[in-house]
């Protein structure tokens, strides 16, 4: 018996299974890179947790350089490319454009950056994200606001912030944007 081909109806089933696929395999990954509110606030706790970690890892005279290198590694995107770095209290070289010159930021002591002194060194007691908006686009975040750090002894200090994050291979927030600044202060 021989048997009849219809080419159209073969190729009309493939077009079919082809856009299905497509776009169910695209739903599928837009849905695991997708970026929450919650993944962004829960971003924000790591790496105030890590801050407070880091100062009081120097105070007990433990390995803080490498407490530095493992904040940096597991809160921000330098291995996947371009991180923009733009700390708080830097005047000299105002941004960090290198993993080197994030860690130098957070603990000093990096001829390579003189000025910097250690900012979570300081130690920090306690840092408080206040976010004036997230805004989320698939797999980008954007947060704004005010943090609060607590130290030791003395007062609260204030500091402003943007944050931008994306989601790595293992579904991992990681910042790609740290800009903080003092807040304006007009004379």
């Amino acid at each position: 018996m021989k048997r009849s081909v219809r080419p159209f109806g073969t190729v009309k089933i493939f077009i079919i299974l082809g856009f299905l696929v497509f776009f169910g395999v695209s739903t599928v990954c837009a849905g695991q890179i997708e970026i929450t509110d919650s993944e962004v606030i829960a971003a924000q706790k790591a790496w105030s947790d890590a801050v407070v970690d880091l100062g009081r890892e120097y105070k007990l005279g433990k390995d803080y350089k490498k407490a530095a290198k493992d904040l940096v590694d597991d809160l921000y995107a330098y291995q996947t490319g371009e991180v923009l770095f733009k700390p708080t209290k830097a005047v000299d070289i105002k941004f960090r454009m290198t993993k080197e010159g994030a860690i130098s930021y957070f603990v000093g002591h990096n001829k390579n950056f003189p000025e910097d002194k250690g900012f979570a060194l300081q130690p920090w007691t306690h840092v408080q994200f206040n976010n004036e908006g997230i805004y989320i686009n698939g797999d980008v975040a954007i947060a704004m606001g005010k943090y609060f750090f607590t130290p030791l002894k003395g007062e609260i200090v204030k500091v402003e912030y943007t944050f931008g994050y994306v989601k790595d291979e293992q579904g991992k927030l990681k910042i790609i944007l740290h800009h903080s600044s003092l807040p304006y202060a007009q004379k």
